[in-house]
């Protein structure tokens, strides 16, 4: 890695990875790029592409940019509301390793997974999905609080699941993910029982991610009161929470006393075109991209209640460099005591 050894101890994730610093780029839509991946690589990380709306004989072909800028370097995410044994399978033929899982059943891909030596990841919100998880062999899981940006799973804050589900795991390393955007918060995370922190907020936010320049803007403005939990954006994904910024398609959609899906304002209606000409509907699921064209704010603008932390849109090294040198410094404070710790103790 070009980023230099870390501050602090190497943990399960970084010795497994191979990587310097225990952080994880989650899947940001059409934010992530093979730029965005070789980025959180060079910088002693790791991040995720998503494969759901991947067409299935498209994977090897899409994935060939990722391998190529990235060396290798990266992970594939599997949302399993839909059969996704054949994305898997090609992602897995084209050398993909590192494998996550979430919103369904592993129990028919965990084993897929470790017959080709691949590492697989479990996205959990409670610990009894942790004690299944580890019953099945996963090799990591990742517990989402309920603070998270995008679709959610998390039952409780973070600060109170992911000591039970480190409790619950059995030993199956932990990564926190879910209102963490900072150096504090993976100091944290680690003296919490965490190997290492999984974020995206706080990278949809960055120079390289492709995600709408008005999306990044948008977090760096965002306070508590901005964010919403919610169905809302159910289009091509019904029934599944998420959190997301107020904008004018939330606002209407408020103004006109919360319809159900069918009798909600401008339903149907296009905002949006996708690079390859598709129309983008309101209350789809997708979150607007650099390149689209449109009515940007009208789309899923996903954050999750860590965007309070954001305060600038910046490179992805200058983001690695801030979360690791303040961690550093909060686990030294933590080991040594601070000034006002001292006073209190005589």
């Amino acid at each position: 890695m070009q980023s230099g050894a870390s501050p602090f101890p190497s943990t399960p994730l970084t010795r497994r990875l191979g990587v310097d610093h225990p952080i994880i780029a989650a899947p940001l839509g059409r934010g992530t790029t093979p730029d965005f991946l070789r980025a959180v690589a060079d910088a002693g990380g790791i991040g995720f592409v998503a494969l759901l709306s991947m067409p299935e004989d498209e994977v090897v072909s899409r994935l060939a940019p990722f391998t190529a800028a990235t060396n290798g370097r990266f992970g594939v995410n599997l949302t399993l509301i839909v059969d996704q044994r054949r994305r898997l399978q090609a992602a897995l033929g084209s050398g993909v390793r590192l494998v996550s899982l979430w919103y369904g059943d592993p129990a028919p891909y965990v084993p897929l997974i470790k017959a080709a030596g691949a590492t697989s990841f479990w996205t959990v919100g409670s610990p009894e999905e942790a004690a299944h998880a580890a019953d099945l062999g996963v090799d990591f899981l990742v517990v989402q609080g309920s603070e998270a940006g995008g679709h959610l799973v998390g039952t409780a804050p973070i600060m109170s699941l992911l000591p039970a589900v480190v409790d619950a795991a059995r030993g199956v390393p932990v990564i926190a993910a879910g209102g963490i955007a900072d150096g504090r918060g993976l100091a944290a995370a680690l003296c919490l029982g965490a190997c290492g922190i999984w974020m995206g907020t706080r990278f949809v936010a960055s120079i390289e991610a492709a995600n709408h320049p008005g999306h990044k803007e948008s977090i760096v403005r965002a306070g508590a009161r901005d964010l919403i939990e919610t169905e809302l954006f159910d289009g091509g994904w019904s029934n599944a929470p998420h959190r997301v910024i107020r904008n004018t398609t939330v606002r209407c959609w408020e103004e006109a006393g919360c319809p159900p899906a069918g009798a909600r304002p401008g339903e149907a209606e296009r905002v949006g075109s996708f690079p390859d000409g598709r129309p983008l509907l309101r209350y789809d699921v997708a979150t607007p991209w650099a390149q689209m064209e449109g009515d940007w704010e009208s789309a899923a603008l996903y954050a999750g209640a860590s965007a309070q932390l954001v305060r600038s849109v910046e490179p992805v090294r200058c983001i690695f460099s801030n979360i690791v040198a303040d961690a550093a410094a909060a686990l030294s404070q933590f080991a040594g005591g601070s000034p006002r710790s001292k006073e209190q103790k005589e």
